[in-house]
């Protein structure tokens, strides 16, 4: 019996060859497509994840962030609020004792207004104290805490003082700051500035100038 493949066997065995490498590769084609609907799926539901917590994140942050501005807002109003209060309270002290300090000084004020306000023009100015005569009047700056920061800006805003207040273009005007707690080293600045210095002393208050201080004169 011969062992010879014969054309048709050979023809046979390449169809079942063919047939059986065609399914292989619709098996093939078949897991990739699966494969892909099943990365795709996957990857819907990361993004649809990561959009969700992005989501619960920005909504976290938003309404922490409405409740710090909250905060910030009551703290600030507190803030703004014990500083008014704290600034009256100075110049309801300073106030009924500029009289009799300045004249102590040979400044010889006889009357004081609070709270003088002016706006001529870009110039406006207030003034927390202001002592005068005929002749002389003294602007009195008032802080709860006194800075040198704040002695240039009163500084600069005295140069302006007469423009504002025409009135009293020709008198002599003179400074002073009045502070219940002082920076170190403002009331050494302030009094090279020409500045007088009025400070708390027990229940009062009283000018803390030495002597031989000379006064600038605006």
């Amino acid at each position: 019996m011969s062992s010879l493949l014969t054309i048709e066997d050979i023809y046979k065995l390449f169809e079942r060859s063919q047939a059986e490498a065609d399914r292989r590769a619709a098996e093939f084609e078949k897991f990739k497509i699966q494969s892909s609907q099943e990365f795709d799926r996957r990857l819907a539901e990361s993004k649809a994840e990561f959009d969700r917590c992005l989501a619960e994140s920005k909504a976290d942050f938003d309404r922490r962030h409405q409740e710090v501005e909250k905060i910030a807002a009551q703290a600030l109003r507190s803030v703004d609020g014990l500083s008014s209060r704290w600034g009256r309270f100075v110049e309801n002290m300073v106030e009924p004792a500029i009289v009799r300090l300045f004249q102590e000084q040979n400044i010889d004020v006889k009357e004081t207004h609070t709270r003088v306000k002016a706006k001529r023009g870009n110039i406006k100015m207030e003034i927390d104290i202001l002592a005068v005569d005929d002749t002389v009047a003294v602007a009195v700056e008032v802080k709860s805490r006194l800075t040198q920061k704040q002695i240039n800006h009163f500084v600069n805003r005295l140069g302006n003082f007469k423009v504002a207040f025409p009135a009293y273009a020709n008198y002599h005007v003179y400074g002073a700051v009045a502070a219940i707690e002082i920076d170190e080293g403002a009331d050494v600045y302030a009094y090279n500035q020409g500045l007088f210095i009025i400070k708390q002393s027990g229940d009062t208050v009283k000018i803390d100038n030495d002597s031989i201080f000379k006064p600038f004169t605006w």
